[in-house]
């Protein structure tokens, strides 16, 4: 996961570069006399980029699925998301100073470096089968039962993406500094609380849990959007990430809870698809707010969108309690 730690980094340092990972880095610091090329090499980049994350981030939760079993799905979810976020917030401070030291060239040598260091440790490892994997539902039937918690996970996901692509911007334009910290509070707050409460949506509900931490991530973003300066806006990226710490495991665990081992990775899989398009469709969604209204309504826009997060967590909740009925 330290995959990201170099390769975010610069849209705090300096904000004008666009973010480009490992080799599109390289490739594209040799082309920049070719723009077409250029632009060619960094979307291919990122393409393969996006690719391989998604087999990454989907593999290792079932993984631990398959170790932990479905009754731990909540606290899998939680701790391999905690993995991610841990990365991203050392990736700020290191990825700053890596562009001081080196500029993109230091950070296109660790992006690649980092991915072929987990790719030696990981090689060894053996594999682990799923109990209960001959018993496979078939992808329509995992489809139908995952959309309504991917789509409450999608629209909760909207605040991570405003903290992601907006939170620096913002703290830039107000000239608060530095421009990393919300994010890094976002982050730190989200494992930390991963750390202490990741066990809840295994043992109170998923459902039960994502209503009540959405709140709390609504919360957050309005703070940021009512935010006077930076010691504000840093409690309100705390209280999203304490939010959205336990909305996407909770949803998670709705999703898979009904699966046996053999369908829990493509559920997740399918699961995570849904963050995916809200953070490929709903940022630049958020960016034609930014341009129109101004970034601070980014985070009200952000905000709105956990309402019906709120809705559908109710729903799921109400679900869950007949079934037990």
């Amino acid at each position: 996961m330290l995959i990201g730690v170099a390769a975010s980094a610069p849209s705090w340092s300096a904000l004008s570069p666009p973010r480009w990972p490992g080799l599109s880095i390289s490739a594209r610091l040799a082309l920049l006399a070719q723009p077409t090329a250029s632009a060619t090499v960094l979307f291919v980049g990122r393409a393969v980029l996006g690719a391989a994350e998604s087999f990454i981030i989907t593999g290792g939760v079932a993984w631990g699925l398959a170790l932990a079993g479905g009754q731990n799905s909540g606290k899998v979810i939680a701790w391999i998301g905690m993995a991610m976020f841990a990365a991203l917030a050392l990736g700020a401070p290191i990825g700053s100073a890596l562009y001081e030291a080196g500029g993109f060239a230091a950070i296109a040598l660790a992006t690649m470096v980092l991915p072929l260091a987990t790719l030696l440790a990981t090689l060894p490892m053996r594999g682990v089968k799923a109990a209960g994997s001959a018993a496979r539902q078939s992808w329509t039937s995992v489809a139908q039962a995952v959309w309504l918690p991917g789509v409450g996970a999608a629209l909760s996901s909207l605040g991570y993406g405003a903290i992601l692509s907006f939170a620096a911007l913002l703290s830039a334009e107000r000239g608060w500094h530095p421009v990393w910290l919300p994010f890094t509070a976002y982050a730190a707050s989200l494992i930390a609380a991963r750390l202490c409460f990741g066990h809840l949506p295994d043992r109170l509900g998923g459902a039960r849990v994502a209503a009540i931490f959405v709140v709390v991530e609504a919360a957050g973003l309005l703070s940021i959007w009512l935010a006077p300066g930076p010691l504000v806006a840093a409690i309100g990226a705390g209280l999203t990430g304490l939010g959205y710490s336990l909305v996407y495991p909770g949803l998670g665990a709705e999703a898979v809870a009904h699966f046996p081992g053999g369908s829990r990775g493509l559920a997740m899989g399918l699961y995570t698809v849904f963050l995916d398009v809200a953070l490929g469709f709903g940022s630049p969604a958020l960016g034609l707010i930014a341009a129109s209204a101004g970034l601070r309504f980014v985070f009200l826009a952000a905000a709105a969108t956990t309402l019906p997060a709120l809705a559908i967590a109710l729903l799921l909740r109400r679900r869950s309690a007949r079934a037990r009925m």
